[in-house]
């Protein structure tokens, strides 16, 4: 990681308070441009706006999605900001550079009784089974992010209450509750499985790996994946919390609240599951409607 690239870490970490997730892929995205402009004896700090105009198409000919394509003109972005702050140019040539248009794709999302078939395929013979169980029901309860549950501590679990002290994007913290199935095998998994994962004295995390240690944001969606594969239901982890807040919403809660379950800043991200409760409407009205 060349110098400029680890002063422009530190001021997304420390000035723009931004996520470690989130500093490690602008990083990746700025390391990337200094490679390209290497071929032609430059660097981002002497960069033109038709150099960055060439690199974005150089991206893009690689087939990538709209969504990665806004990510990497995000990162872009910020770095001259970033220039800018520490007088490191007097200009920002990415200025005229706009963010591509996204497409507003419905999030895929299980219905009851294929969560219900997913979560029962686990095999909770085994501790590590039995902390998959408590592990999907808790994220599928409370809406979580992998990231979310797999830096989990004690100190932000309050059982008896049946709440969570959840710390999402930015380190935004928000109260979430979960209920009494994700309880009981919460409950089950501390006292019968996870005793038997902790190898290396005590540890503060909830979700502990085979080593012993935090299960990371990998080994979940590792488990997840052979889950899957044998419960035949196609879906991804994050499908949990897709699925999590569009039942809220079809069982009567109002838009403000899931907006808080979920930890969003902006309400117009929650609004897409009111798209997939239509679609819903749609698809029931379509079908029981006589009138065809």
């Amino acid at each position: 990681m060349s110098i400029l690239v680890r002063r422009f870490q530190a001021y997304l970490l420390s000035t723009r308070r931004r996520s470690v997730l989130t500093a490690d892929v602008y990083i990746r995205e700025i390391e990337m441009l200094e490679n390209f402009l290497s071929r032609y004896g430059k660097t981002p700090l002497d960069a033109t706006g038709e150099d960055l105009l060439t690199y974005l198409v150089n991206r893009s000919q690689s087939g990538l999605q709209r969504t990665t394509m806004a990510r990497i003109v995000a990162s872009l972005h910020s770095f001259y900001r970033f220039c800018l702050s520490e007088k490191l140019r007097s200009d920002d040539p990415s200025v005229q550079i706009r963010t591509p248009q996204q497409d507003r794709n419905l999030p895929d999302v299980l219905d009851t009784e294929s969560i219900e078939h997913v979560l029962e395929s686990i095999d909770i013979t085994t501790p590590n089974g039995l902390r998959d169980r408590a592990l999907f029901e808790l994220i599928y309860s409370c809406g979580l992010r992998i990231s979310e549950a797999a830096g989990l501590t004690f100190q932000q679990l309050y059982l008896e209450e049946k709440l969570l002290r959840v710390l999402g994007k930015r380190r935004k913290e928000r109260l979430v509750p979960f209920g009494e199935e994700a309880h009981s095998w919460m409950m089950r998994y501390l006292t019968e499985a996870r005793p038997l994962l902790e190898k290396h004295g005590k540890s503060d995390f909830v979700f502990l790996n085979q080593e012993g240690r935090g299960i990371s944001r990998k080994g979940i969606w590792k488990r997840f994946s052979q889950i899957r594969a044998k419960s035949g239901v196609k879906a991804k982890v994050h499908t949990f919390r897709h699925s999590f807040a569009t039942h809220l919403l079809a069982g009567g809660a109002d838009l403000r609240t899931v907006q808080e379950l979920l930890g969003h800043t902006d309400i117009a991200t929650t609004q897409i599951y009111t798209h997939i409760d239509e679609a819903s409407l749609g698809m029931y009205h379509k079908e029981y409607f006589p009138r065809k």
